[in-house]
């Protein structure tokens, strides 16, 4: 029975498929002729059926740029970025689209020992850290049962520098790793979808205004509080958002 199921499985995911491919080539097919709001119609369609590509973002980001539609193409060039990171030609086309926004945002550069841990913690994931402490702890074991059964003051003492060495090293990568999840953890981007939005000092309409931002701006979202998210631009300054004028980049959300 459970064979029968996973073959059924495949067979409606094969089918579905097989038409995600006839929409995407349909949408694809319309923006060539330059019936931009008829091809997000049908890459929405695909996007429904939880279906997730740096194509199909990227062909939506862009379908969305050719209609003026600033939050939209910028939160879909940042979706293709989160998948293919590297990409200098997403980049290219999400640097155009952020021309079009009216917020201009100075990023606070990190400095110092902060800018060089940073960058060395990103030179791998959490999941890359983590197997390079796993390969470690293997080797201090050895390092470990080679000084034990060791029978010259030569060897113990190679074996001992050498299983603090690893040790030291295993820390390390340890703490890259813990540093590397914090990150990805506390990274919560999104991009704000009102033409306007006032941001408050505290979370309720009634709190002062702190100041405004416009549609296509990229905020962090630092917490949420009924239906208000505490939201921190790059500059450093915080505010209040209504939860429903911004759009979370993380599939997590």
């Amino acid at each position: 029975m459970r064979q029968v199921i996973y073959i059924l499985a495949f067979l409606f995911s094969s089918i579905g498929s097989a038409q995600n491919t006839a929409i995407f080539e349909q949408a694809n097919a319309l923006y060539n002729e330059g019936k931009y709001a008829e091809s997000i119609d049908k890459y929405n369609v695909i996007l429904k059926s939880n279906v997730h590509s740096v194509e199909l973002y990227f062909n939506l980001a862009n379908a969305h740029y050719k209609l003026n539609n600033i939050a939209p193409s910028i939160y879909f060039y940042e979706k293709a970025l989160q998948l293919s990171p590297n990409d200098e030609e997403l980049k290219n086309n999400l640097a155009f689209a952020k021309n079009m926004t009216i917020d201009a945002i100075d990023a606070i550069p990190l400095a110092g020992l902060s800018k060089i841990v940073n960058k060395a913690t990103n030179l791998m994931s959490f999941d890359g850290w983590a197997k390079i402490a796993v390969g470690l702890v293997f080797c201090f074991v050895i390092l470990c049962l080679l000084y034990y059964f060791a029978y010259t003051t030569l060897n113990k003492r190679l074996a001992f520098i050498g299983s603090l060495t690893t040790l030291c090293l295993m820390l390390i990568t340890l703490a890259f790793a813990f540093h590397k999840y914090n990150l990805v953890k506390n990274d919560r981007p999104a991009i704000v979808f009102e033409q306007e939005s006032k941001i408050k000092s505290e979370p309720n309409s009634r709190s002062e205004e702190s100041f405004r931002l416009h549609e296509g701006t990229k905020v962090q979202v630092l917490d949420t509080v009924k239906n208000w998210s505490k939201i921190k631009l790059s500059d450093g300054k915080t505010g209040w958002i209504s939860s429903s004028e911004i759009k979370l980049l993380s599939n997590n959300d």
